[in-house]
């Protein structure tokens, strides 16, 4: 398949699970925290979270590009959203995370490098629009791109990347998705694998704290 029909795909999938999330399941509103305000979006919900499932299914398939990289960050980013589900006292939601965490734990073990199997383009769409689902289901969208940062951070840099190219005429960064850039200035790959870890676990703490306000 050309790389325009898999968006569209990704599109027409999205927006069905937008659909059920706004039908079936009846969710329609966001959380802001801090100022504790609640938005209802009526059915403007549904292409916002099918805009929102392409976006993180796009991004961590960007970010898959290390070994243990993505897998260990959806990791970091599933045990957060476990805490959450336990915070919101939310049984069916903390066994469906729960269920997702033990399948990438035991996939993690193999994909840490050097990696023995890799996801491939269906496991790392699937797990991405699996990360934007577990956001929309909490109702929390701040709390989804802050423990999601590291994939959020990897999208941005290639469009960056696109745009300069398409703007300027000039790349912004020397290659992207950004852990390239790392690996083109020298850093061996468990280093930035490691590093992306940690800054995720930061991450997620924050995410966790302001879940909780």
């Amino acid at each position: 398949l050309s790389k325009r029909t898999k968006f569209a795909f990704q599109w027409v999938l999205a927006f069905i699970v937008g659909y059920l999330l706004y039908g079936p399941l009846g969710i329609q509103f966001i959380h802001i925290p801090v100022i504790n305000v609640i938005i209802n979006l009526g059915v403007l919900y549904i292409p916002f979270a099918a805009f929102l499932i392409v976006f993180f299914t796009n991004a961590f398939n960007f970010t898959d590009g290390l070994d243990g990289l993505a897998s260990g960050l959806l990791m970091i980013y599933l045990f957060a959203y476990v805490i959450i589900a336990v915070e919101y006292l939310d049984t069916p939601l903390f066994v469906f995370i729960a269920l997702w965490l033990g399948a990438i734990i035991a996939f993690l073990y193999f994909n840490t490098w050097p990696a023995r199997i890799f996801l491939g383009d269906a496991g790392a769409l699937s797990f991405g629009a699996m990360i934007a689902v577990i956001g929309l289901l909490t109702g929390n969208i701040a709390v989804l791109f802050i423990i999601g940062g590291i994939f959020v951070a990897e999208a941005f840099s290639s469009l960056i990347q696109i745009l300069g190219w398409k703007i300027l005429k000039r790349k912004i960064f020397p290659l992207a998705p950004i852990h390239h850039t790392f690996l083109a200035i020298g850093w061996e790959e468990p280093k930035i694998v490691m590093r992306a870890w940690l800054v995720g676990i930061i991450l997620a703490v924050f995410g966790l704290w302001l879940a909780t306000i």
